[in-house]
C-alpha cells in the first residue's frame, strides 16, 4: 500500500512539474469549453494527443519561443516521437538526418541544413539547434521547389470530400488573395490554390507516417482544422483530427472551427507589407 502512494505521489510530482513559460503576457483557452487555461494545464492536455499542430504567424518572435517551450515541456511530461516543420523541404532531410547522427553540431548550422532564406533562422534556429540534439527526428514537412513549380504548372486533382468544399476553396482563396494584396492576376489564382493545398496535403501524410506522439510547426491556415491539414488528414481515412493549438496575436478571433486551443500573444507593430508588394508589381 505505501509503495502504491509513493508511486502516486511521484506521478503526481512529474505532472505537477512544468518549466515556466517565456515571459509572453496572453490569455490560453480551450476553445470548447471556454475555459482559460494556465501554461501548465496546456501542456497536461496537449501532452494527450498522438497529433498535435501548433500554427504560428511566421514572423511573431513571441510564437516561436513559445513553441520551444512547448517542445521542451511536453518532453517533460512523456517522450516526443517526432518534430515535423513546415520549413524543411524534402531534398534537405538528407542533410537534417546527417547532422543528427554527428556527435557536434556543425559551425555553420543554416548552411550545412541549406536553411532557406525566407525563413529567419534567428527565429527558427534556437528550435532546430534544441531538436537537433534530441533522440527524436525532425522531419520535412513541406514540398520541395521543384515539387511546387510541377503542381502550379499543372494542378493535379485533389481526392477527398473536405478538402474541396466549396467553403475551404473559397477560404483559401480569399487568404490568398489577402496575403498577395489583391495583386495576382485572377489567371494565377487556381494555380496558387492548387499549390496551397498540395502543401497541406503533403503535411497530413508527412505527420501520418511520422512517430507519434508527433507535433507539426506551420502556418496559421496550414493548421486550421476547417480548411488546413487536419481536412486532409480526415480526407486519408484517419477518423479522428490532429489536435489544434493556435497561437494568435492578440485582436484576431479564432473560433473553436479553427483550433482546439489558443494563445493570444501581443501584437506586433505591423509593417507595411502590402506597400512593398504594390512597388514589386509596380503598382
Amino acid at each position: 500500500m505505501r509503495g502504491i502512494l509513493l508511486l502516486a505521489v511521484v506521478l503526481l510530482s512529474a505532472c505537477q512539474h512544468v518549466s515556466a513559460p517565456p515571459p509572453v503576457v496572453g490569455d490560453i483557452q480551450d476553445l470548447r469549453s471556454g475555459q482559460i487555461l494556465t501554461p501548465a494545464e496546456l501542456v497536461e492536455r496537449l501532452a494527450v494527443p498522438s497529433r498535435l499542430i501548433v500554427g504560428e504567424q511566421h514572423d511573431n518572435s513571441d510564437h516561436h519561443q513559445l513553441q520551444l517551450w512547448l517542445l521542451q515541456a511536453l518532453g517533460e511530461r512523456r517522450p516526443q516521437g517526432s518534430l515535423l516543420l513546415e520549413m524543411l523541404t524534402p531534398d534537405q532531410q538528407s542533410r537534417v538526418d546527417d547532422i543528427r547522427r554527428a556527435s557536434t553540431l556543425p559551425a555553420d548550422l543554416p548552411g550545412a541544413l541549406n536553411w532557406q532564406s525566407g525563413w529567419d533562422w534567428n527565429l527558427y534556429g534556437p528550435i532546430v539547434r534544441f531538436v537537433l540534439t534530441q533522440p527524436y527526428p525532425l522531419l520535412a514537412a513541406n514540398l520541395d521547389t521543384l515539387e511546387v513549380r510541377t503542381v502550379y504548372a499543372k494542378p493535379p486533382t485533389l481526392n477527398g470530400r473536405l478538402s474541396n468544399a466549396p467553403s475551404v476553396k473559397d477560404e483559401l482563396l480569399a487568404q490568398i488573395n489577402d496575403s498577395h494584396c489583391g495583386l495576382l492576376p485572377t489567371s494565377q489564382m487556381p494555380a496558387m490554390l492548387a499549390v496551397q493545398q498540395q502543401r497541406d496535403r503533403r503535411m497530413a501524410e508527412r505527420l501520418l507516417s511520422a512517430p507519434t506522439p508527433s507535433l507539426l510547426f506551420a502556418g496559421a491556415y496550414h493548421a486550421r482544422k476547417d480548411v488546413g491539414v487536419p481536412i486532409h488528414v480526415l480526407d486519408l481515412g484517419e477518423p479522428e483530427a490532429p489536435t489544434v493549438l493556435m497561437l494568435a496575436e492578440e485582436g484576431g478571433e479564432v473560433t473553436s472551427a479553427m483550433a482546439d486551443y489558443v494563445w493570444y500573444t501581443p501584437a506586433k507593430p505591423a509593417q507595411d507589407y502590402c506597400a512593398q508588394m504594390r512597388k514589386q508589381f509596380g503598382k
